[in-house]
């Protein structure tokens, strides 16, 4: 396990009031103290001012410093953490001292790394760290958070304990095979054994609308051209993201952006018009729409307010979820009990995206709180080859089965927990996980 000091700016380079450094490692302690000015580790915890000096022992900054003696520190190592001004100058220079010092430069990720060798975190944790970091909408940040205070953790910790009661009763049928009666009957072991599985079952189950959160879900703008699925996308946004004329299949190519709907976040795609376009680089913006319609997770159908939809925009009705936008409705008011909008007066927007996002997170909206649920799908792999090997299990257990047989499946059903969690040494994942990590994290 390498524990040797690593170096990194933890906030973004470039113009800010403050800047923060993270060192940490065996030895931190001694590349601070010959950076940092009559620097002191006692009592810990507590913000220091101080001096902070280069390689030729001249100030760089004055700021402040906290120092984290482990394991109680973020990484388990010990741990110090310098603020000092932000800019591009300071900062730089600073960790180039604390180089100099004898710190090496950390991998992306690699703080968050070593809080998971020493045990400060499990993998699932870790993962959540990335996602609040990453989040763009409060549902995110509060469902990353959750796994971050370990609600889907102590979830699969608690059926990884099932799983080992359960080797535990196989072992003794193996290793007593006389005994008529075992301290559990067959039938409740199998018991157990299935309610584990369909806890799993449950899980992977919920994974996509879980994935759907963490990575936003995709609302795809469709109709003819001209049907003002441009202008709305502009005004869901609040800004110009894409050209809006009067002349049809200005829209040739996807354009995608970020936003929210009531706190829930979603990708909109606006795409170009389906119409029988006479030009080739009209048929081929044609081919793209229909492709981005074929995964969304929500079709936006603009439909003109004083227009019918024709045969096309009611097979996509039929074929894909979808919400029915009645647009330019200060022109023309909308059927009865339609969804008309209008981007010049505001009609109808926030309505659109109280709907659209019940919807699509339906599932989830009306919770006051979000359950632990997988958001990856190295997670939705993992429990998908445990609930395989519960399945293989099941028919070995009783007299009629291989207890044997019985005791590796569910082995591999516990392993593939136990790879989930980060409990085993699987330096192949902690790399995969780690790679998107900046640096500082």
């Amino acid at each position: 396990m390498l524990s040797d000091p690593i170096v990194a700016l933890a906030t973004p380079p470039g113009r800010a009031a403050l800047a923060v450094i993270r060192l940490s490692g065996q030895g931190a302690f001694d590349v601070a103290r010959r950076v940092i000015s009559d620097f002191q580790t006692h009592p810990p915890r507590l913000a220091r001012l101080a001096s902070f000096l280069g390689a030729d022992r001249r100030p760089i900054d004055r700021g402040l410093y906290t120092v984290f003696p482990g394991p109680a520190s973020y990484t388990g190592d010990d741990l110090v953490e310098l603020s000092c001004h932000g800019g591009l100058q300071v900062p730089a220079r600073l960790v180039a001292a604390l180089h100099a010092a004898g710190a090496r430069p950390a991998a992306p990720g690699e703080f968050t790394r070593r809080a998971v060798l020493n045990g400060k975190l499990d993998l699932v944790q870790a993962e959540a760290v990335g996602d609040l970091i990453d989040a763009t909408a409060p549902a995110q940040a509060h469902a990353a958070l959750r796994q971050l205070e370990g609600g889907l953790s102590r979830r699969l910790a608690a059926l990884r304990e099932s799983l080992v009661q359960v080797q535990a009763l196989l072992s003794y049928d193996i290793d007593f095979p006389e005994e008529d009666d075992g301290p559990v009957s067959p039938r409740q072991i199998a018991g157990q054994i299935e309610s584990v599985a369909g806890q799993i079952r449950q899980l992977v189950a919920a994974a996509p609308s879980a994935e759907r959160l963490r990575e936003g879900a995709l609302v795809v703008f469709a109709g003819r051209p001209n049907a003002g699925k441009s202008s709305l996308f502009n005004a869901l946004l609040g800004s110009a993201r894409t050209l809006v004329t009067d002349i049809p299949g200005t829209t040739r190519d996807a354009v995608e952006a970020h936003t929210d709907f009531l706190g829930w976040p979603v990708r909109l795609a606006d795409t170009a018009g389906l119409w029988e376009a006479p030009a080739e680089i009209d048929r081929l913006g044609v081919e793209v729409s229909r492709r981005y319609l074929a995964a969304a997770d929500l079709v936006l159908l603009c439909v003109e307010a004083g227009r019918d939809p024709g045969a096309d925009e009611a097979a996509i009705v039929a074929e894909r979820p979808t919400l029915v936008a009645r647009t330019k409705s200060d022109l023309k008011a909308p059927p009865p009990g339609a969804l008309g909008v209008s981007v010049i007066t505001g009609e109808g927007l926030g309505e659109l995206r109280r709907t659209a996002a019940e919807r699509i997170f339906g599932d989830q909206i009306n919770l006051a709180d979000l359950e632990p649920a997988l958001t990856r799908e190295r997670h939705r792999t993992a429990l998908l080859r445990a609930q395989d090997a519960l399945a293989e299990a099941i028919p070995q257990i009783g007299a009629q089965g291989d207890s044997v047989l019985a005791a590796h499946q569910v082995r591999e059903a516990t392993t593939a927990l136990d790879e989930l969690l980060g409990a085993v040494d699987i330096e192949e994942v902690l790399d995969r996980v780690f790679s998107s990590f900046c640096v500082g994290k």
